[in-house]
């Protein structure tokens, strides 16, 4: 939430620069309050538990938030419970039909990455929820491949098969010290990854409208904005609970997949080892940091986005 301190204070100048959220006694006055309206694209095939995750970080905040699920209506999903969808989640094409505005989008990974976008059966359909989302959103977060598919889709960025699959609990850094995402972040935090796919570096970086927000040597690129923050692109899986990569660990194996133990995940690379969470506070930090972005500069009134 914002301090509200009076304009002529000499501190106000030099927190506004640091882009901390002071509002005057001015502003506080004349304030209008509602709930924040937050829409979930949910195209993950573990439909509950991502539900879940996303749930606990957005619901870690002072702020009211109003859930809206939407599904994908060109897409049958078998792995959501029978029913779910049908009860809790809107078609996405019926909330554009009908012109609803969020304060903020999720748009989440999905297990499609090695084929080309054009090749998924609800490519067109998102396609059109990403356009929408661009006059109709006041900021759009894009999750692992939802971020490949938000790059593609706006600025035309590649992604790029890698040679093995990028897994485990990763150090990143911030390259962008002042932005209002990573307020609070330490200088090194770690993040999970799981893809098997990355975004291209050199597409991302020749392109004047995007900025490379955090990355490391090992994992590349994490976290890309455009548009002052109203478009956010993230590789990886801050929203990830303790056993989510045991999962998929134990999912590949039984598949007979070729995985490799998740790096910096177990206690001395040991499967046999619960895992120690070293990522949950900065995924609450990011979640809140977001939060309170939306809720300081989205309009009042949703109509006026633009």
């Amino acid at each position: 939430m914002p301090i509200k301190i009076p304009r002529a204070l000499p501190a106000y100048n030099s927190l506004r620069e640091e882009r901390v959220f002071v509002m005057t006694e001015d502003r506080a006055e004349h304030q209008d309050i509602r709930p924040l309206r937050v829409g979930i694209v949910n195209l993950m095939p573990t439909t509950t538990d991502t539900e879940l995750q996303l749930l606990r970080l957005l619901g870690n905040s002072p702020l009211q938030v109003d859930i809206t699920f939407l599904k994908m209506g060109s897409h049958e999903s078998t792995h959501a419970p029978e029913g779910h969808l049908e009860k809790f989640y809107i078609a996405a094409r019926e909330i554009i039909s009908m012109n609803i505005r969020f304060d903020g989008l999720i748009i989440t990974g999905a297990p499609v990455e090695t084929l080309d976008f054009e090749q998924v059966d609800y490519w067109d359909e998102l396609a059109e929820v990403i356009d929408y989302s661009v006059k109709n959103t006041w900021s759009t977060l894009h999750i692992c491949w939802g971020a490949q598919a938000g790059l593609y889709r706006r600025y035309g960025v590649p992604k790029n098969l890698l040679s093995q699959k990028l897994f485990g609990v990763f150090p990143h850094k911030v390259n962008e010290r002042r932005s209002s995402l990573f307020r609070g972040f330490d200088d090194e935090f770690l993040a999970p990854q799981s893809r098997h796919t990355e975004c291209d570096r050199n597409a991302i970086a020749a392109c004047p409208s995007l900025t490379i927000e955090s990355e490391t040597s090992e994992a590349g690129i994490f976290i890309v904005t455009a548009r002052e923050g109203r478009e956010i692109y993230v590789t990886g899986h801050l929203e990830y609970d303790p056993l989510t990569l045991d999962r998929e660990y134990r999912r590949d194996l039984a598949k007979g997949l070729p995985v490799g133990i998740p790096k910096n995940y177990y206690p001395g690379d040991d499967p046999t080892r619960e895992p120690v969470v070293r990522w949950r506070a900065h995924a609450h930090l990011f979640f809140n940091n977001w939060l309170n972005y939306v809720y300081q500069e989205t309009p009042f009134d949703l109509h006026e986005l633009n």
